[in-house]
């Protein structure tokens, strides 16, 4: 599963998948965290705020961090953002996360992925505060998904799972495939779907034959990061199909293109319901992050406000 699988001719367009706009979800979510971001500090004269920690100077990270910066603001929360060079130390970045646990104007804490090499993530996702950890990634939160104990919910595969429901509501009964099997993604996303009453698979690199596997998925959610590796005869007829993966393509023309981890011009003739890429899966994910800041700053200050609480 490391290498896309070799072109196979797409089927003849017997179905039209129906497009899943995450991209107008997205938005709306957005303009209701708003005004429930306004209801909040109406009520604790408190505005939430979200910490966002990048280490080097990858330019795609870049570019992400920055969009979410910018949708901060517009849902009317306070955004703090951190860039720091290459060179900083382990020690130096876990200070930086403990400065931001005791500062109480902070709701949220997101160490943006992947760290420069020398860096451990596992121990700086550790460090954040669960109460604080927004990209639900930490011990903590994973353990209590695990239980089925409320927590906080890595933001993309919560952002899938919202999508789903909303186009299919009940899940439950349904078999769900998932290919990929990542902390930030695959093993989160089939732990959600467990919980909503699907029978759940997940194919990984060690998978024998992913292709069969995914085609017995009414659900299918991709995760991969390998561009177009799951072809159109990888999908059961009518599936709904998250994409979840993004790569970026050079052209014959030589321009350059955003691909998903399914080959989309063959997945739409067999699928039932499909998210596009871009537009799909990505708008979800920082809509989620907002979501997760404003219920942490719930918790927290709320927490607080009761008599004998504690920030």
């Amino acid at each position: 599963m490391t290498e896309p699988v070799s072109a196979v001719p797409a089927p003849a367009p017997s179905m039209s998948a129906r497009l899943i706009d995450g991209k107008a979800f997205a938005a709306a979510m957005t303009q209701r965290i708003a005004a429930e971001v306004h209801a909040f500090h109406d009520r604790y004269r408190v505005t939430p705020g979200l910490a966002v920690v990048l280490v080097g100077n990858d330019p795609a990270s870049e570019v992400y961090v920055r969009n979410k910066a910018l949708q901060t603001h517009r849902a009317g929360m306070r955004s703090f953002m951190h860039m720091l060079p290459a060179t900083t130390s382990q020690a130096e970045l876990l200070a930086l996360v403990r400065r931001l646990n005791d500062d109480p104007e902070i709701h949220g804490i997101l160490v943006q992925l992947p760290l420069p090499a020398g860096l451990d993530p596992v121990a700086v996702t550790n460090a954040i505060r669960p109460e604080k950890d927004v990209d639900g990634l930490g011990e903590v939160n994973a353990g209590r998904l695990a239980l089925g104990q409320p927590g906080i919910v890595p933001c993309t595969p919560l952002g899938c799972l919202m999508l789903l429901k909303s186009e299919l509501g009940d899940l439950r009964g349904l078999h769900a495939v998932v290919i990929g099997a990542s902390n930030l993604v695959g093993k989160p996303m089939a732990q959600l779907l467990l919980a909503e009453g699907c029978t759940v698979s997940v194919g990984h690199i060690d998978t024998r034959d992913p292709a069969a596997l995914a085609r017995q998925g009414d659900i299918l959610v991709v995760a991969t990061g390998v561009g177009a590796l799951v072809r159109g005869d990888w999908i059961k007829p009518g599936a709904t199909v998250i994409d979840v993966g993004i790569t970026r393509v050079t052209l014959p023309s030589g321009k350059t293109r955003l691909i998903g981890d399914v080959a989309f011009d063959e997945a739409v003739a067999r699928a039932g319901r499909i998210t596009p890429v871009p537009g799909g899966v990505g708008p979800m994910t920082i809509a989620c992050l907002l979501n997760n800041t404003l219920a942490a700053a719930r918790r927290i200050v709320g927490a607080a406000a009761e008599p004998g609480g504690t920030p």
